[in-house]
Formats: structure tokens, sequence, C-alpha cells
């Protein structure tokens, strides 16, 4: 489904992102775990067309995405959760969700999907006149996702889900991403919580400084003896 080749990506003289290449196959979980500023938001920006590359070719379902402007990929069927969440903190609830939907035309699918969201996420429905702003975090994280839902998503990019959250309000998101992956979204999820994205990912990859140092069946990395020493604290 998308394919990452020998990616390349900079800021100024800063090489950020070096020869990367990842897959994610349809119906899959997968993880890019790495600690703070190895790569991993940058190359999720590239992804969705937030940051362009240096070199190297990105692929949705075979079509190349990285001279696509942003919008153009988010009606091919990719949307974001982005880091911190970015929610429209001074519009409602309902408008940062009619927000998500803004590419699309089919008004009576739109307001089914909308009833979902509401459906997967009874609090947004109670708070759906409330500015965004004054949600709690976790709430807030419902919002994003259920905002990047309405794009009708074939394929959801998470950028650290469970920051900033309370260990009980981490497993609730978990159990959300694999709720939705059993849906039919494919995911690719970054996490600094490497711990909890291994135990529900199909298959992972290890950045470190802007290159992949290892890669696997994500029960295999959960296992192996270097991950656990540089990224479970054991």
């Amino acid at each position: 489904m998308l394919q990452v080749k020998n990616l390349n990506v900079t800021y100024g003289a800063i090489h950020a992102v070096h020869d990367v290449s990842l897959e994610v196959r349809d119906g899959e979980i997968v993880s890019l775990i790495g600690a703070n500023g190895a790569g991993k938001t940058t190359i999720l920006h590239t992804i969705t067309g937030l940051k362009r590359p240096r070199g190297g070719h990105i692929l949705f379902d075979g079509q190349s995405l990285q001279t696509m402007d942003a919008f153009k990929i988010v009606r091919l069927g990719m949307a974001h959760v982005p880091e911190g969440r970015q929610i429209f903190a001074q519009m409602t609830v309902a408008e940062n969700l009619d927000m998500g939907a803004y590419a699309r035309r089919d008004k009576e699918q739109v307001a089914k999907d909308l009833e979902a969201v509401y459906t997967r996420f009874p609090r947004l429905r109670e708070r759906q006149r409330q500015n965004a702003g004054t949600l709690s975090g976790g709430e807030q994280q419902m919002l994003a996702i259920g905002r990047a839902l309405m794009s009708k998503p074939r394929i959801l990019l998470m950028d650290e889900p469970s920051m900033g959250l309370s260990p009980l309000l981490v497993k609730d998101i978990f159990k959300i991403i694999q709720e939705l992956n059993q849906s039919g979204i494919t995911i690719l999820l970054v996490e600094q919580n490497a711990k909890m994205a291994l135990s529900i990912a199909d298959r992972a990859y290890v950045l470190e400084t802007g290159r992949i140092v290892m890669e696997g069946n994500a029960a295999d990395l959960l296992s192996d003896e270097k991950v656990k020493k540089a990224y479970l604290g054991a």
C-alpha cells in the first residue's frame, strides 16, 4: 500500500533523514519507534506532503507522492493525526470534525461517518458545541483521531498519540488504534512508547539519527535484547 524508498530529507544544512526505506502493507499496523529527534515526525510530514524530500520515492498504491500537494494526498485516502493533536482550539468539536471532511462532497455519507465518530467517541458527542481548546488532553486526542477519520482514510498515520496522557488513557488510545485497524484501516504508528507500540503492531522499524537500524516482526523486536535495553527500560 505505502512504500518509502531511499528517502532523504534536509532542513538547510541538517540532513535529518538518511536513505530511509519502509513499507506498510494493506491491513497492517506498522510501528516506527525511536528516541526524540530521530526523524520520525519528519518522515510522516514528508509522506503526507507537509515537507518536501531531498531525494527518494514515496508511493501510495503505486502513485508517486513526493511532489503532490498535501490536500491531494488526503483525497487519495491518507490521513494524518499529528503530534500534539493540533486541533483547532477556537472552533467547536463539531466544527473540527467538519474540517476533517473538507475535501469530501458525499454529504449523506459524511453525515453517517460523523455519527460513527460520535458513536466511537461518546464524549465528543456530549461536547460537540464546546470549544475544542477546553477539552482534556485525552478528549483532544480523540478529537484529532475523529477529525482524521472524517476524511474516510484507508491508511492513518499517527504521530505520538499517547503523548501527555495518563497510563489509563494510553491504554484506551491503543485499544482504539487496534479497533480502527480491525475495522479495515491500515495504520502507520510513530511512538516513543515502544512497548505499547510493539505490542499491537504487526511489524516495526527502529530509527536512530535519521536511519533505519532494525526492522522486523514487532513481536521479535519486542523480545530483542538491544531493543529492550535502548527503548524498553530493560
